[in-house]
């Protein structure tokens, strides 16, 4: 069944008055499928993810996971976020067993559970190794391993490679996309890089400045074994083209909201 957002709506309380984050969203992903949503600063993305994680409550509307309402985080759900958020003092193999420690799992099937996880991500060499001995494009595949050793039936990633250099950064998305082929894992996946969303991506999201709505729902017309080469293709260049041009919009939008405020005042 996958997830169901219905009718999200967010808002924050602050000093200047409420502030109306997320409106109306409504999402349906299905099982198995690859999703990216993509937006300006201020489209609300990471506060989209954080409902959906459960880290977070909206003020109007549900979530569901396999017709199941989201009421908080879950063994369900698994998030990477752009930082490592690696557990220094422990190693590579601890780091990625410690969700499964805590949710009471044998030392004997955890450690087949991780050793395959770190197989899955390519890391097995380097199991009793601590994250500062790892560059960041590793330890990103060590979050990943962490999140998908608890077979989550959705992987949520929060601008996951946004930290790294681009040449580590292209490595990581063909990781990914890779990744998913091989596992039929669900993801979803916010990014403010349009080629990234794009190369990624089955179907992807776009989402309009403050307050967070989705503007536009577009199917990449790309095959699914994609590689680097895939980015040089017309049809990539066409897809690209037309996600920028949505977004060019929101931001002039966004840029003169602001500015007749400032009049205002």
């Amino acid at each position: 069944m996958g997830l169901q957002v219905y009718n999200l709506h967010k808002q924050f309380t602050t000093r200047n008055g409420s502030l109306v984050a997320l409106k109306d969203i409504n999402l349906n992903i299905e099982e198995s499928e690859f999703i990216c949503a993509v937006g300006a600063s201020g489209s609300g993305k990471s506060t989209l993810l954080r409902l959906i994680a459960g880290l977070d409550t909206p003020t109007a509307g549900h979530i569901q996971v396999d017709g199941v309402k989201v009421t908080g985080p879950g063994p369900d759900r698994g998030m990477v976020f752009q930082k490592y958020t690696l557990y220094p003092w422990m190693n590579v193999a601890e780091n990625v067993g410690f969700g499964l420690r805590l949710q009471g799992i044998s030392k004997s099937e955890r450690r087949e559970k991780v050793g395959y996880y770190l197989q899955v991500v390519g890391l097995s060499e380097f199991a009793r190794a601590l994250p500062k001995e790892l560059s960041g494009g590793m330890q990103q595949r060590v979050a990943i391993a962490r999140a998908l050793a608890s077979q989550p039936k959705i992987l949520l990633l929060d601008e996951p490679f946004g930290a790294l250099d681009a040449q580590t950064k292209e490595t990581m998305q063909q990781f990914l996309i890779d990744l998913w082929r091989n596992t039929g894992v669900t993801v979803l996946m916010i990014t403010h890089d349009v080629e990234e969303a794009v190369f990624l991506a089955q179907r992807l999201y776009i989402l309009s400045s403050r307050p967070g709505t989705i503007k536009k729902e577009l199917t990449m017309d790309l095959p699914s074994d994609r590689t680097y080469h895939t980015k040089r293709h017309s049809t990539f260049q066409d897809c690209k083209e037309t996600v920028l041009e949505l977004l060019r919009g929101e931001s002039i939008s966004h840029n003169f909201e602001l500015s007749e405020r400032k009049i205002a005042v």
